[in-house]
């Protein structure tokens, strides 16, 4: 799970709102065992687009990869650090989505993290893809939702192991 930049956080122009709230535990708005869910701006740029200016549907992975790694920042667990002092990282294992509307070229997205299951050596994030609401009140319009496993391996040999005591601290505890 690595950084990418993501684009600016104002509304993108000329998009109708009309549609749903996210519904199946993917909604942006509510709270869980591992607190509320995780928000972050993803502007659609050409190079996310078919040539019909649609987003290309593997790169909501990319999307929801970007919002994992700074789910993560915000709770102090930096992946080069997992890698270079604890000698593990997470490596995704199970991954499923569900596509329910397209995003288009300059639009912005809010795509969220929540953690809905950490054990020993593996969690479960549902993420969701929303097209941010242009004016306020209106709600977002659930574009993608999906669900992330990602377990953690020994760094060298790529075989798993238990998430060390300290990085299960960090997921447990409070953004910083």
């Amino acid at each position: 799970m690595s950084a990418h930049s993501v684009g600016a956080t104002d509304p993108a122009p000329g998009r109708s709102q009309a549609g749903s709230a996210p519904s199946g535990g993917s909604d942006p708005r509510s709270g869980g065992a591992w607190g509320s869910t995780f928000s972050w701006p993803v502007r659609v740029y050409w190079e996310d687009t078919d040539a019909g200016g649609i987003v290309f549907y593997a790169n909501y992975l990319k999307f929801f990869e970007r919002a994992r790694t700074e789910w993560l920042r915000e709770r102090g667990v930096h992946q080069r650090a997992l890698r270079d002092e604890a000698g593990g990282m997470f490596v995704v294992s199970d991954c499923r989505l569900r596509y329910l509307r397209s995003a288009r070229l300059d639009d912005l997205l809010l795509v969220t993290a929540q953690a809905t299951e950490v054990g020993k050596a593996s969690l479960t994030i549902v993420q969701s893809a929303l097209l941010k609401p242009q004016q306020e009140g209106e709600p977002p319009v659930l574009l993608c939702e999906g669900e992330v496993r990602a377990g953690w391996v020994d760094a060298q040999t790529l075989r798993p192991a238990r998430i060390p005591a300290s990085v299960l601290q960090r997921l447990q505890a409070a953004p910083d």
